[in-house]
């Protein structure tokens, strides 16, 4: 956030955790999996159940940092008809009954170059999204972006992982806002576990190179590991445990079971439990 941004969404989201003493829940969704509806109706319900920031994914058909979990979602949600534009539609459906949640968008840019860079920070920002996660973006190539998100009041939300180097850090940082998501593992998601101890010490290192709150990300599958890394990071993110509750719900022609919403729901609640218990 540049020094003559207002404070947004994700700012007062952040503070508000510090002021309680407690790490936050970021919960991930593919937007449109399985349906346009029941998705809509999960998000919705996913600030009650104690999410504290939702990533809403946008489907790609070549996910390159996804695991199985998460690629099977965005296909799903593709086959629904799904596209950047009615994701566009959800989070402004969703802004209708929640002004205070902050939504980021998180994918690849190809749709993002597709819809044109300078229209979608307008649109996004129109919509009520808050930030971007565009994971195949790297910030040499990421002014055509950058530019007109900034402008638009967009974070942008960078990813830092163990293997980047100390010498790169203040370059990633550089334009960065919102928050850090720190990847916990190499690879893709949902493939592995995330160590706690290995976190702290990431921590300490990410405080040292900037004061923007740090989610992790990426091996965190049950509530008592996002507790942990609660304890040291500003929030827990959980995405592949969620996505695969969701696949668990779908009959065998892939629509959704009547009890998907709350099943879901349900399992967002013990996540939320795990991480607001964390520092007690």
């Amino acid at each position: 956030m540049s020094a003559a941004a207002s404070p947004g969404r994700i700012e007062r989201r952040f503070a508000a955790l510090r002021a309680e003493d407690r790490g936050g829940l970021v919960t991930y969704v593919s937007a449109g999996d399985p349906d346009y509806d029941t998705s809509l109706e999960l998000v919705r319900g996913l600030p009650g159940a104690g999410a504290d920031v939702i990533e809403l994914g946008v489907p790609f058909t070549d996910p390159a940092a996804d695991g199985p979990a998460i690629q099977a979602a965005g296909l799903r949600a593709l086959k629904g008809g799904m596209t950047l534009k009615r994701t566009l539609d959800m989070v402004r459906a969703f802004r209708e009954t929640d002004g205070d949640t902050p939504i980021i968008l998180m994918g690849y840019y190809n749709p993002i170059h597709n819809h044109g860079a300078e229209r979608f920070a307008r649109d996004a920002a129109a919509a009520g999204v808050d930030g971007l996660i565009t994971v195949d973006l790297p910030p040499e190539e990421e002014d055509e972006l950058r530019l007109p998100a900034e402008a638009a009041g967009l974070r942008l939300i960078r990813l830092i992982a163990p293997t980047t180097p100390d010498a790169r850090l203040p370059y990633v940082l550089e334009h960065a806002g919102g928050f850090i998501y720190y990847v916990s593992i190499t690879g893709i998601t949902g493939t592995r576990e995330a160590d706690a101890s290995a976190v702290g010490e990431a921590m300490q290192r990410l405080k040292r190179a900037t004061d923007l709150p740090v989610a992790v990300g990426f091996g965190i599958n049950r509530p008592d590991q996002a507790a942990a890394v609660a304890r040291v990071a500003d929030a827990s993110v959980v995405g592949s445990a969620i996505v695969r509750r969701i696949a668990a719900n779908l009959d065998p022609h892939g629509k959704a079971k009547p009890e998907l919403v709350e099943d879901v729901l349900g399992l967002v609640r013990d996540l939320a439990s795990g991480v607001r218990g964390a520092r007690e």
